[in-house]
């Protein structure tokens, strides 16, 4: 069997018999918050989460959408999670377009000849067999090459030269992602043969960022490849690169093989906390199950995994059940288009009115900050309430903006109340989508605090009855 972490069974026991027992709404919920701090004060020392991203990206390792090491994963994950008790395990499967590296080479060629570090950014197209040679054409910034003329453009190697800023919310990244999305296709478009980007991230080591592009056809749907080839340069190398042209013109030689298939097997994986009374209403905590192929997916998001499976098992240890429903939800091919995300959605229309609260952890393993919410107006002291409980393990206070995360977004556009507990993201986009995303980077103690307080707040919600979709009193 896993080794369950010791944690305070006979406390949390005590204040779960107590919260059952009060008698006013008031020592309810009072009761209620207060198991909630003991659940996490045993998340502070609890490793079952923790063991659980240890054995994935030991035993599984990389785990690219629509792979066989996908489906190993899936398979893993319902031994496991059905090994630690959870109910209702099962798989909920999808279909995804399936896209795979297998060879990637750069080189300048002429005077200066010399390779580049790059990597295939996903979805490329292949260059012919031997690669493919063009002059490169330099843009600072993506807008540059938008509005730049077609004849400057056509027969060269378009490489946008676009630096991603570094900030504690990883706000820089929604800028900076941009060039890797559009490039290919805008390019395309105005004649290029192939696409260069700097590598979306905030190192500056020499292995390079890969990544999915925009590889949807006229029709919207999502092919297996885009229209050319399509890579990621590292930092120093893009460096090198433009100091090059600063001096002469450069030639590359761009060479790039994959696999493909209109249509792989992939899936998302479920478990849950039956709730009791309310066991219909769900309280849904996510993370997605897939990674790229160049490290083995321990902060992205092996690292989410282990937070939301520890959370629910603190909770599911308590020896009466909640009263809603907690419902864990390890999402397939997220990094491919967040398609685990919109099959849910699809595959779950009819109950989405019965989510009473989403959230989901993908973005890495340091410390939570803060707390957003996505409430209604009259559920905002709801929020106030567990950002109290939360303020004592260093979460501030924020805002009602809270956009949930990749996954629950499509939850949240349709009215899912959501919560977002920002995790500081100063240094995550100097291993994201890197072969150095592996399981040294997790620090313990950090980790432990966001299995807290996913607990903490996972359990108010299971608990309270509260209404988080509650409009504003017109009265007040």
């Amino acid at each position: 069997m896993r080794p369950v972490a010791l944690v305070a069974i006979g406390a949390l026991a005590a204040c779960q018999m107590m919260t059952a027992a009060a008698e006013t709404p008031a020592d309810r919920e009072a009761e209620i918050l207060k198991t909630a701090t003991s659940l996490a004060n045993a998340g502070t020392w609890d490793n079952v989460g923790l063991q659980f991203v240890e054995d994935l990206t030991t035993e599984i390792g990389p785990r690219l959408a629509g792979s066989p090491d996908e489906k190993r994963a899936r398979d893993w994950a319902v031994a496991e999670l059905t090994e630690m008790g959870f109910a209702n395990v099962h798989v909920e499967d999808f279909t995804v377009p399936y896209w795979k590296r297998t060879h990637e080479t750069a080189r300048v060629v002429g005077a200066s000849a010399q390779p580049l570090i790059i990597t295939a950014l996903g979805g490329s197209a292949p260059t012919p067999e031997g690669g493919l040679e063009a002059d490169i054409v330099r843009f600072e910034l993506l807008a540059d090459m938008l509005a730049a003329d077609d004849a400057d453009v056509a027969g060269k190697i378009v490489f946008i030269d676009e630096y991603m800023t570094r900030t504690q919310t990883g706000a820089g990244y929604g800028l900076a992602v941009a060039k890797r999305a559009a490039c290919p296709k805008a390019a395309a478009a105005k004649g290029a043969v192939a696409c260069l980007i700097r590598s979306v991230g905030t190192d500056h080591f020499r292995r390079p960022h890969t990544g999915g592009i925009d590889r949807r056809g006229p029709d919207g749907i999502a092919k297996p490849m885009g229209p050319i080839p399509a890579a990621a340069l590292s930092a120093p190398d893009a460096d090198q690169l433009a100091r090059l042209l600063e001096r002469v013109p450069v030639t590359v030689n761009l060479d790039i093989g994959v696999e493909t298939a209109d249509a792989a097997p992939s899936g998302n994986v479920i478990a849950e906390v039956e709730g009791g009374a309310n066991k219909d209403e769900i309280v849904l905590l996510g993370c997605h199950l897939d990674s790229w192929d160049l490290g083995t997916g321990a902060i992205d998001d092996g690292a989410g995994c282990g937070i939301v499976v520890g959370a629910a098992k603190l909770i599911d240890q308590l020896p009466g059940k909640p009263e809603r429903t907690i419902r864990v939800v390890l999402y397939g091919s997220e990094e491919i288009g967040l398609f685990g995300g919109d099959a849910y959605a699809r595959q779950h229309a009819d109950e989405l009115d019965k989510h009473v609260l989403a959230s989901e952890s993908d973005h890495g393993a340091s410390y939570i900050w803060q707390f957003q919410t996505k409430f209604g107006e009259g559920a905002l002291d709801y929020a106030k309430k567990i950002q109290g409980v939360l303020a004592r393990y260093g979460v501030a206070a924020g805002d009602n903006l809270a956009g949930g995360g990749p996954d629950i977004g499509v939850l949240a556009r349709s009215g899912v109340p959501v919560v977002t507990p920002a995790q500081d993201g100063w240094d995550y986009f100097d291993y994201h989508h890197t072969p150095d995303d592996t399981f040294d980077k997790i620090e313990p103690d950090a980790f432990r605090q966001n299995v807290s307080v996913y607990a903490a707040f996972a359990y108010i919600a299971a608990e309270s009855g509260w209404d988080f979709r509650k409009p504003a009193d017109p009265e007040e």
